[in-house]
């Protein structure tokens, strides 16, 4: 790409209709595909699941999610602090998940039991952490022996950024999420409203080192009908249950999107339920970005509505790929 920064980074598109595009099939090999997995889930996350975005853990009120099949409950203090504990009250196992939070502590509504962040014998709260954009929970005994102080990172951007999180819930397990994002071949095919031009630049090899675990793509997202932006992105896995995709070239270096997959339990339906927790980390140091953080709560819901959009065919895509692989 031009080291030389246009001032207008959009671009015309001329693209092929979509049944003319070039075939990725043949790239997007299974066992390619199959290999980036299981290395990814050879990477253990220390026993830390993303719970939602820190923004939906607000002070005041109790956040449930059941992660794991284990039903927890997080609320913060007066000072913001966040705290992560079982979400059945031990007195008589009353739902916390919508207790009042008084003097930073769970109110259970049913007969006043206060819970804080000591806990009581029968109930303990987990370790908890706040990147600042995602919260988080431990739970030990599934850390396969293996627990870490903080949740395993990939890149991020550093100074000016616009922060975004959107969840959407689909009926498979979290690798079935992951397989998906390790394929980008499918980008054109499956998301022609938002990718256009895209080429696997590199891919890694079935024994390819730690170092060179990732996939280099060049693509366009689309702006519209005619227009687009031509970046150059990284995809590469810190855990077992995440994936990140950094722009390393073009306009928004250093954006990131974290696709984090967090387990929840079986549906009524006996199928898994898996939570797709993606936060999208907009980064530019154009002098007008400045604009867009002071409006950042009018756009994030903008983001969040681009990300389900394209997670409601991912979802598809994952799901099918579960269906697949535990019932054929």
């Amino acid at each position: 790409m031009n080291e030389l920064r246009p001032v207008n980074p959009l671009r015309r598109l001329h693209r092929p209709r979509w049944a003319e595009q070039q075939p990725t099939w043949a790239d997007a090999t299974p066992g390619l595909i199959g290999a980036a997995l299981r290395r990814a889930q050879d990477r253990s996350p220390g026993g830390w699941f993303v719970l939602a975005g820190s923004r939906e853990i607000r002070p005041g009120r109790a956040f449930g999610r059941v992660v794991a099949g284990r039903e927890l409950v997080a609320w913060r203090d007066d000072d913001g602090m966040l705290y992560v504990g079982p979400g059945a009250c031990p007195h008589l196992g009353a739902a916390l998940c919508d207790a009042p939070v008084h003097d930073g502590q769970l109110v259970c509504r049913w007969h006043g039991l206060a819970l804080g962040p000591d806990g009581r014998p029968g109930w303990r709260p987990v370790p908890a952490h706040d990147d600042g954009v995602l919260a988080w929970a431990r739970l030990d005994d599934l850390a396969d022996g293996r627990p870490s102080d903080a949740p395993v990172l990939g890149p991020r951007p550093t100074g000016r950024d616009l922060a975004a999180v959107a969840t959407v819930i689909g009926r498979c397990e979290p690798e079935d999420v992951i397989a998906n994002r390790l394929d980008p071949w499918h980008g054109a095919w499956f998301h022609p409203y938002s990718f256009t031009a895209l080429r696997v630049l590199s891919a890694p090899p079935i024994d390819c080192p730690p170092a060179e675990d990732r996939f280099l793509v060049e693509v366009t997202f689309t702006v519209g009908r005619r227009f687009g932006v031509p970046v150059r992105a990284e995809f590469s896995c810190p855990d077992a249950r995440t994936i990140t995709m950094e722009i390393v070239d073009g306009e928004g270096t250093g954006s990131v999107v974290e696709t984090h997959a967090t387990p929840l339990r079986t549906g009524q339906d006996g199928l898994p339920r898996t939570a797709v927790i993606e936060a999208v980390l907009a980064h530019s140091d154009r002098p007008g970005f400045g604009h867009a953080r002071r409006v950042a709560g009018a756009l994030r819901p903008l983001v969040g509505v681009a990300a389900r959009r394209l997670w409601r065919d991912d979802i598809a895509y994952a799901e099918r790929r579960y269906a697949l692989r535990a019932h054929f």
